[in-house]
């Protein structure tokens, strides 16, 4: 028996145990209630969902073709009709999650209104993210199977044994919106303390991994921006060890921790790492500051000079009361970085990078898994980088390595409307297109994720319909260009009715009402319309 039928058969009993009580329950109503609430807590989804990143964790280590992919969200709806289209087009949700960005948060979802990344917006917002995803992403779920035990109940009115039989495998079958989510909670948001506490209440919404990066918290940057400020490794991994055991503590003993260094931009550090002696952490992490040589007769009141191999050595302080680091450094500190960080309880890395360059990324790789074999990498496929002009520019550089004629290009100018139909630009483009598969590869990317892309697509959307609205095409505008596309492209959202719940609704007061329900859905409901 399936689950379906198992719980028909148990609320039937418990009926019978009732009596005439629970006359006016009917238990496959119940039953189809219970499949459309698979998940009854947030810590449920994290089991789930951290089991599914394990699974693929695995497998990508076995095959480096099965990458994962996500794109980052910002509100319930947006993610549901993201899994809703996956489901739609490509039949199932295997290897793709969604991503939960501290950027979009900051810029959309804070009470203060748009803010810059840097961790200013309230913290309680992202585990409310979370969970209003999961909200949605369970709505989606009962919507969908309500559609389906609608066409159940059509066949065995109509005698369709066959139908039925097809509709219930469906029932039996049925594959859940809800994936995995990676969830950004920026550099901790305060001390571990604090970040022990935001992580608890992320993981007790759904999330089952939790990407955490070292920068300081009080001077957090975006990673595309200048100024970041990094932390000693003491510093960081004490927040991973937060993470760790907020997981531990609510049963979630196989949670993902992805391990986030910005070392690559940042050339800057708030304050110098302790050393016991020679070559430990701390000192590797001095040892990329820069600093000036000085004799003991230089020394200045307020000076903060480090002993090494018996010499003073005075490190350059900025008037902000930062230390810099070394030009040239950032790699080496990646990889310090990255290796300490799986060392020390991560699950998985994030190396942010300036540019989206797949040779740059296994050079650092290469170098970490001389060290951790099997280290893998999330990586952000960033808006903020120019993907054209990037990847124009490294066609250009293969073309002028092969010996080609480049002739007829100004390297400078590559983003040029005039390059969209030469050669160039399509060898550019097939190396986009294929950056993902090239990346995971190649660089040991285990997930590719784009982190703002649907803030993007929400922009560029509405300015069209704006543009034409606005404009002379007026309502043409809306009905052209969103209406007739959902009607022939199969968008749920066209009967928004029953996007939000209507059906459902209607079915529920069936249940609780019968025949004295008062429907929705009846002969005058617009929806109609659409079939």
């Amino acid at each position: 028996m399936t689950a379906y039928q198992d719980d028909i058969e148990a609320i039937r009993a418990l009926r019978e145990q009732h009596g005439s009580s629970w006359a006016g329950i009917n238990p496959e109503s119940a039953a189809r209630m219970r499949a459309q609430n698979r998940f009854r807590t947030g810590l449920e989804i994290a089991q789930y969902t951290a089991d599914i990143m394990r699974r693929d964790m695995a497998e990508y280590d076995a095959d480096a073709s099965v990458y994962t992919q996500s794109l980052g969200v910002w509100h319930g709806f947006i993610g549901q009709q993201k899994l809703i289209s996956i489901k739609k087009h490509l039949k199932s949700t295997d290897k793709r999650y969604l991503y939960l960005s501290g950027w979009m948060v900051a810029a959309l979802r804070s009470e203060f209104g748009p803010l810059p990344d840097q961790s200013m917006h309230e913290k309680t917002s992202v585990p409310a993210l979370i969970a209003e995803l999961y909200t949605f992403l369970r709505q989606a779920d009962a919507r969908e199977l309500d559609l389906l035990f609608t066409q159940l109940d059509q066949a065995r009115a109509a005698g369709d044994e066959t139908a039925a039989e097809f509709v219930q495998s469906q029932i039996d079958n049925y594959e859940t919106h809800v994936v995995p989510i990676i969830a950004d909670i920026d550099a901790g948001f305060g001390n571990p303390e604090a970040t022990y506490l935001l992580a608890k209440k992320m993981i007790e919404a759904g999330a089952c991994a939790i990407q955490i990066e070292n920068q300081v918290s009080d001077e957090k940057q975006c990673g595309h921006q200048d100024g970041k400020v990094t932390v000693p490794h003491e510093d960081f991994l004490a927040k991973i060890n937060a993470v760790r055991y907020a997981f531990l503590e609510l049963g979630i003993d196989n949670g993902i921790i992805v391990a986030r260094t910005d070392s690559l931009g940042a050339g800057l550090t708030q304050k110098l790492a302790v050393s016991n002696e020679p070559g430990d952490l701390g000192d590797q992490y001095n040892a990329f500051l820069d600093v000036e040589q000085i004799s003991e007769s230089e020394l200045k009141d307020g000076d903060v000079v480090i002993r090494r191999e018996g010499k003073l050595l005075r490190p350059r302080r900025l008037a902000s009361n930062l230390y810099q680091f070394r030009p040239g450094t950032g790699e080496d500190r990646v990889v310090l970085d990255c290796i300490t960080s799986l060392q020390n309880g991560a699950d998985l890395l994030w190396i942010e990078t300036e540019k989206p360059h797949v040779e740059q990324i296994a050079g650092m790789v290469d170098r970490i898994r001389e060290v951790i074999p099997n280290a893998k990498l999330v990586y952000n496929n960033s808006p903020s980088f120019n993907w054209t002009l990037n990847f124009r520019q490294q066609a250009y550089d293969l073309l002028v390595e092969q010996g080609e004629d480049v002739s007829t290009y100004d390297r400078s100018d590559l983003m040029s409307v005039e390059y969209d139909d030469t050669e160039l630009a399509r060898l550019a483009d097939e190396k986009i297109r294929t950056f993902q598969r090239d990346g995971s590869a190649r660089a040991g990317i285990f997930h590719h994720l784009i982190t703002l892309p649907t803030y993007h697509t929400a922009a560029l959307s509405t300015d069209d319909l704006a543009k034409g609205y606005f404009g002379d095409d007026g309502m043409l505008a809306y009905v052209k260009g969103v209406q007739r596309r959902e009607i022939r492209g199969g968008i749920a959202t066209v009967k928004h009715q029953n996007m939000a719940g209507s059906d459902l609704g209607d079915n529920h007061k069936e249940y609780f009402a019968g025949d004295a329900a008062l429907k929705a859905g009846g002969k005058h409901n617009t929806m109609n319309q659409f079939g």
